[in-house]
């Protein structure tokens, strides 16, 4: 994969002081697939060019471990593939692994050049494309670069066979280095649409870190989330959130005083709130209302929750359950435990475990949460997830959490049946959880408490529902 950055701004080797990569030298850095090189095919005072080019190992690539996922789900894809030689996410993580300084827009040496809109001319090889040379000029054109995409054919030597999926990109453009960088960072996979690792809620912050100051106003926002985030509903739905949180800021800022007064702040700043803050607020709430601090997380996921749990010191002891290894690996990098103190390590601890069958790992602590859990397990097999939960395990309190159906013609594309997420089994209204939250109380021994999570709609209740079961006096 080549990807090659030029500029004819005068000293046109100052592009080295913002990459942070010295004109003479050929440096190389291990990452992910291989090994990623940096050197200068040319640096004078006239025209500086940098080049990356990023050599997979093909048998590497073919071997996943730790959440990577291989490029194709047949076996033979894993051997006959284009990522050796066509820009991916491969590419993308390179770069900011490279090129991280330049791309928070830091440059110890020359800080005065961060700023500075430089002329830019940037060409990738060979650029995967799912729509073809127009998508290319859909995403790049509105961020300010001029776009030249040149389809591959398949062959030259049989025309009439056409042109592949594949486009060699020319961009040309005045822009701040740190901007393009961040450009090509989210949009390369985007037009590729396919990330080479499992995509998980981290890559949302991702997305808004490298998306600041221009996503939110693209016309192709909701298409470049949506790819970005491997096409999974709920995160591509939480980062539209956080865009559109991050309009009205702007917008409130800009507003004549009038419109800016207080209570209008509030209002906004609460609306701005993502529904998983919300979540986790509620949820903590709940538990502190408890006065657990023995505390398990069924169905953990990728350790969002555990993250808060770690952060409060009531929390003594805590378990995190997940029936994927897969995310389990995930929430082990996010909490850091292989640099965690001793003392902070021994308060946690993460294992597989399925929901729907007894596990006395998980009897005798004070409180258990399922949040989102409910709703990935098929209906018919919730009663065994209520024996094994509420029966086997059970906690003195249980907190669950899931979707309000009411809610969802709130949410664009969701009407008419529609379920938040592709693994969602079902999606229950308030009148269907209560009553489920009802039988499951009396059945195993607990008083239950229903509450609204999230903004309250007068018509459809709020986005989430949440139940409070707390082991009722003998």
């Amino acid at each position: 994969m080549l990807l090659t950055i030029s500029t004819t701004h005068s000293p046109a080797t100052d592009l080295g002081f913002l990459l942070v990569k010295h004109p003479d030298r050929v440096q190389s850095f291990a990452t992910t697939g291989g090994t990623a090189y940096v050197w200068y095919p040319e640096a004078t005072v006239e025209r500086c060019t940098v080049a990356l080019l990023l050599d997979v190992d093909p048998v590497e690539l073919a071997r996943p471990s730790k959440g990577q996922k291989s490029p194709d789900s047949f076996s033979l894809g894993r051997y006959v593939n284009d990522r050796p030689y066509a820009a991916s996410s491969l590419l993308t993580v390179a770069l900011g692994k490279v090129f991280r300084s330049a791309m928070k827009g830091a440059s110890r040496d020359r800080p005065e050049l961060v700023d500075l809109a430089l002329p830019l001319e940037i060409r990738v090889a060979a650029l995967p494309c799912r729509g073809g040379s127009e998508i290319v000029e859909r995403l790049f054109a509105p961020l300010g670069w001029t776009v030249t995409a040149d389809p591959v054919p398949l062959d030259p030597a049989f025309p009439e066979w056409g042109v592949s999926r594949y486009v060699q990109v020319r961009l040309t453009g005045r822009l701040k280095l740190a901007d393009a960088l961040n450009h090509l960072y989210v949009l390369l996979p985007v037009l590729d649409d396919a990330k080479h690792y499992w995509v998980s809620e981290d890559e949302v912050d991702k997305l808004l870190r490298a998306g600041e100051g221009w996503l939110h106003e693209h016309p192709a926002k909701e298409v470049i989330t949506r790819r970005y985030l491997a096409n999974r509903r709920s995160l591509a739905q939480s980062a539209l959130e956080r865009l559109r949180a991050a309009a009205d800021e702007l917008e409130a800022i800009a507003a004549p005083e009038a419109v800016t007064e207080q209570l209008a702040e509030v209002e906004a700043a609460e609306r701005r709130k993502p529904l998983v803050t919300f979540r986790h607020e509620a949820v903590l709430a709940a538990l502190a209302e408890s006065g657990a601090t023995r505390v398990l997380d069924l169905g953990c996921g990728s350790g969002t929750l555990l993250l808060r749990l770690m952060a409060d010191r009531r929390y003594t002891e805590i378990v995190g359950a997940d029936v994927s290894s897969v995310n389990l690996q995930i929430a082990e990098r996010r909490l850091k435990l292989d640099r965690l103190p001793e003392r902070q390590r021994s308060r946690i601890t993460l294992i597989q475990s399925a929901l729907t069958y007894h596990d006395d790992r998980l009897t005798g602590y004070d409180a258990a949460v399922l949040m989102e859990v409910i709703e990935h397990v098929d209906e018919v097999r919730l009663p065994a997830l209520e024996r094994a939960v509420f029966g086997h395990a059970g906690p003195r309190t249980v907190i669950v959490t899931t979707p309000n159906a009411e809610y969802n013609v709130r949410y664009d594309g969701l009407a008419n049946g529609h379920l938040r997420h592709d693994d969602h089994r079902f999606e229950w209204t308030r009148a269907q959880f209560a009553a489920w939250a009802d039988r499951v109380a009396e059945a195993y021994g607990y008083a239950v408490d229903l509450r609204p999570v999230g903004d309250l709609d007068a018509e459809v209740g709020s986005p989430t529902q949440l139940a409070l079961f707390r082991k009722a006096a003998s």
